[in-house]
């Protein structure tokens, strides 16, 4: 069989006896110990090859905006009043370039696959939902880019917004979210974006329940609409850091809730960190939600990035593995079963949620990365930077360990 490339010695799960991958017309064509052939070669080194690593809760339109939109007060209002400031000066080119340089992070950092939230209402109307239409296409190359656009400042209280989002879906967006907690009708918000993507046939991806406030909470209504609509398996809620400050009994009443609705939960450690708990003087809860609970429960669970560099998380490389080991400090895990846990929920989970494979096999597109770390709970303890990554056979980055020069 004539092939464009062969990768040499790379092992595709934990422990696994290195093999190597024939690679012809952008697609893995031959999977086997020994590949004869007289193609170009790579050398994996018995490296870990995965399909790359999913962000599944990325913001795009509002990154790196630090140096126009600070947070005064270090919480949630605060972060949303800068960013509701900062937005009245975006335009179209100003998104295009601050994605952009996100991208470039992520892309570096072995990230194959991104869901990216949007916001849409009448001040920025659709200049953002018009840059990131575009990354998606300018940055095909290297990944693949899935738009949310939600109404971040409301939705029944913000007229003129449902018209922006339908005009989004019509325009290509891929699904639709929601933020009820910023909505002076919560419920209604709930109900009224469950009409729109049974209407548009698209999935749901909620922001949710983010305050420490365990009295009361919306994670109920939002299980009790997709099971009335049909939608298990097609909504994911995100933050829910009201998880956090859950007794065992009633969090366990959560898991049972999420998994009998079919719904995903997504957990974002670095903002959850910075945002919550500022009212405590001592004793500051951490409020990350333990989405490893969850996770062993079988509820589809990922760990993603959120924000990077802005008024909700002024911090932050793209880097998967290290969100993965800033979850597993924060949750306390450190044997090697729950380290590969925090991997699946940077890789196979979130390619499920998103509606991708991450399995490595013959005919699949040759989206590959090289790990530089023996299994997937090295990588998540030692934060390993992948070594190099190709989307379709086509190198996509290059990141060589350091060469040290020993005297």
């Amino acid at each position: 069989m004539s092939l464009d490339l062969v990768i040499r010695g790379a092992r595709l799960s934990d422990g696994a006896a290195p093999v190597d991958i024939g690679i012809r017309g952008g697609r893995i064509v031959d999977i086997a110990p020994d590949l004869s052939s007289e193609a170009s070669t790579m050398d994996a080194g018995g490296g870990l090859l995965i399909r790359g690593f999913a962000d599944s809760h990325l913001h795009l339109d509002k990154a790196c905006i630090l140096d126009r939109a600070h947070n005064q007060t270090g919480t949630l209002k605060g972060a949303l009043d800068a960013v509701t400031a900062a937005k009245r000066d975006f335009t179209t080119a100003d998104v295009y370039a601050r994605g952009a340089r996100v991208l470039d992070k992520a892309i570096g950092q072995g990230t194959t696959l991104i869901r990216t939230q949007v916001e849409i209402d009448p001040v920025i109307g659709l200049a953002g939902f018009d840059a990131v239409r575009q990354l998606r296409a300018d940055y095909a190359w290297a990944l693949d880019l899935q738009i949310c656009v939600f109404p971040q400042e409301g939705l029944l209280n913000y007229p003129g917004t449902e018209e922006l989002l339908r005009a989004a879906l019509t325009q290509g967006a891929d699904l639709l979210g929601g933020c009820p907690y910023t909505d002076t009708d919560p419920v209604g918000h709930i109900a009224r974006i469950f009409a729109m993507a049974r209407e548009f046939d698209v999935d749901l991806d909620v922001h949710l329940d983010f305050d420490l406030d365990p009295s009361w909470r919306h994670m109920d209504e939002i299980a009790r609409q997709t099971i009335a609509h049909g939608m298990q398996g097609r909504v994911a809620i995100g933050h829910v850091t009201k998880l956090s400050m859950l007794p065992p009994d009633r969090l366990a009443d959560s898991v049972a809730m999420l998994r009998d609705a079919g719904i995903a939960l997504t957990v974002l450690p670095a903002t959850d960190l910075f945002i919550t708990g500022r009212d405590h003087d001592h004793g500051v809860p951490r409020g990350v939600a333990p989405a490893h609970v969850f996770h062993a429960a079988g509820v589809c669970c990922t760990v993603a990035t959120n924000n990077v560099l802005n008024p909700f998380t002024p911090y932050g490389d793209c880097s998967l593995p290290r969100m993965a080991n800033l979850f597993a400090n924060v949750a306390q895990l450190g044997e090697t079963g729950d380290l590969d846990r925090c991997f699946a929920m940077i890789s196979d989970d979130p390619f499920r949620l998103l509606g991708h494979r991450a399995d490595i096999t013959v005919g699949s597109r040759a989206d590959l990365v090289l790990l530089p770390c023996a299994s997937r709970a090295a990588t998540v303890a030692e934060i390993g930077r992948p070594l190099w990554g190709m989307r379709a056979g086509r190198m996509s980055f290059d990141a060589p360990a350091p060469r040290l020069l020993k005297p």
